[in-house]
């Protein structure tokens, strides 16, 4: 079976830190981090030193967690203050992740309970550190399941095109759009991978590439630009990407660059999946167009490989995100199973069946 790293955990009892592993460092330096209270959280998720949509709604419960961690001497009434306070400064760490959101009102929801329930301080607090734990351990298997729902979509000998990472440094598992490969890896299937690099921060070149040559898979890494050029050279037979938000209706939000690989996807006749849990569904969403798209510092274009590489005085656009409309998306893959040809109907049912509201 493969080794995964661990992207990052609680370590200590109720007054502990998260040790995470500073991927902005990656592949030159493997780092691990301790962050021990709210702001360096935040900093964390909006530097990208903790990234991915599922990874940053872990690491948002455990910010909430780290915002009571002092306090089980306290009254209930102080924890629960400083937990909707912490939730509040997470929520406003990166946009457009719904992953972040989710996580943070299911800890919000819990400490409300708990509170009215008449606990104590303590017990709050407590209360709070199991529920992001079981977040944690809830994602890890949500990761295994989406593995194996998506392994079986692969041959043996088969070659995947990705986009930006989705591998287990992008989540609190085995990864999204990574773990169909380590799936069928594991099921002895010869899958070979490439990964676009992805610019301007390079997550593909850099995290994907590092992680799936860890772990034993062939990988090669391409620009961003000869995508269509190696689809049409016949190298590929599917692509797999993950998702930062997905609407109700199906369309699929992921990293600048995933829309010009569906559409690439669809001139060839490629399959083009989506891996993600259903936590990644916004219900309250129906079209990609209302998506909040985060809009990032321009640096990360004219300083992003060390030097500037933009004339003074040039304007800059660095949206981080691009939306792909559902009758581009062959499949999403999720933890209850596989949505063939996307839409409402069919994305309510799956969210029934997992017990979701909207």
């Amino acid at each position: 079976m493969s080794q995964h790293p661990e992207t990052l955990h609680w370590h200590g009892a109720l007054d502990g830190h998260v040790r995470m592993i500073e991927q902005t460092l990656l592949p030159a330096e493997h780092r691990v981090i301790e962050v021990s209270n709210v702001k360096d959280m935040i900093a964390a998720i909006r530097r990208l030193a903790v990234r991915g949509a599922p990874a940053i709604g872990v690491a948002a419960a455990y910010g909430v967690v780290l915002g009571v961690g002092s306090l089980p001497e306290s009254s209930s009434d102080a924890v629960l203050d400083a937990a909707e306070t912490s939730c509040d400064q997470l929520a406003e760490a990166r946009p457009t992740a719904v992953n972040l959101f989710w996580a943070l009102n299911r800890m919000r929801s819990k400490a409300r309970s708990v509170h009215g329930e008449g606990a104590t301080g303590a017990e709050l607090c407590q209360a709070l550190l199991d529920e992001a734990l079981a977040i944690h351990s809830s994602d890890r298997d949500t990761c295994r399941r989406i593995g194996e729902h998506g392994a079986a979509l692969l041959n043996n000998d088969q070659t995947v095109l990705t986009h930006c990472n989705a591998g287990a440094l992008a989540t609190g598992g085995m990864g999204t759009a990574l773990a169909p490969i380590y799936v069928a890896q594991e099921e002895g299937k010869n899958i070979k991978v490439y990964a676009d690099e992805t610019r301007p921060l390079l997550q593909g070149a850099r995290i994907t590439a590092w992680e799936l040559s860890s772990a034993g898979i062939d990988v090669t890494v391409i620009t961003d630009g000869m995508a269509a050029r190696v689809m049409s050279e016949g190298r590929i037979d599917c692509i797999i990407v993950g998702s930062d938000r997905i609407t109700r209706g199906g369309d699929v939000c992921n990293k600048i660059g995933t829309y010009g690989v569906a559409i690439a996807a669809r001139h060839h006749g490629l399959p083009f999946y989506v891996a993600a849990p259903l936590s990644t569904v916004d219900t309250n969403l129906i079209e990609g167009g209302d998506i909040p798209i985060e809009e990032r510092d321009p640096e990360e274009i004219s300083s992003g490989l060390g030097r500037r590489i933009t004339p003074d005085g040039s304007k800059i656009y660095n949206p981080a995100f691009d939306v792909t409309p559902r009758d581009l998306v062959t499949a999403i893959i999720t933890e209850v199973g596989v949505i063939q040809n996307p839409n409402q109907g069919k994305m309510e049912q799956a969210l029934n069946s997992a017990g979701i509201s909207y």
